[in-house]
């Protein structure tokens, strides 16, 4: 009975977490995302961004160079969430995390030429789900 009550009170209160807006986990730890999905994603304007993400997408126009070893090499996109490329189209950049040890979990990856990339997105949660980074 007392695990009944549980689950029923668990399940009213994540009804209205989603109602409210304040649970914010990626549709993308439910089910996997089609392209269609990662197209009408919401995007973000590059002077939203952080200042580290906007310091390393003026590095990529500049073509570098990047901080890390892994800046510049190809972004397989086994996640499945961007639009579907040819091997190589992709590239990963890190963002730089205040007080992170390592490479944190912020990226940007863009995709096309080195330099003049066609589009780049932005990732917070490593890889979970992406932004498409508007100028």
């Amino acid at each position: 009975m007392l695990k009944a009550v549980a689950i029923s009170a668990f399940k009213t209160g994540l009804a209205y977490a989603l109602m409210a807006g304040c649970l914010m986990t990626p549709v993308s730890s439910f089910a996997r995302e089609t392209t269609a999905d990662v197209i009408s994603s919401p995007s973000i304007a590059l002077v939203d961004m952080p200042r580290e993400a906007r310091t390393t997408f003026a590095l990529i126009r500049e073509g570098g160079p990047f901080p890390h070893d892994k800046d510049g090499t190809v972004f397989g996109n086994r996640e499945r969430l961007l639009p579907k490329a040819r091997r190589g189209y992709y590239r990963e950049y890190t963002v730089r995390t205040p007080g992170a040890r390592d490479r944190g979990a912020r990226r940007i990856v863009c995709g096309g030429r080195v330099r003049t990339p066609d589009t780049c997105y932005y990732t917070n949660d490593h890889y979970a789900s992406f932004r498409e980074i508007k100028e």
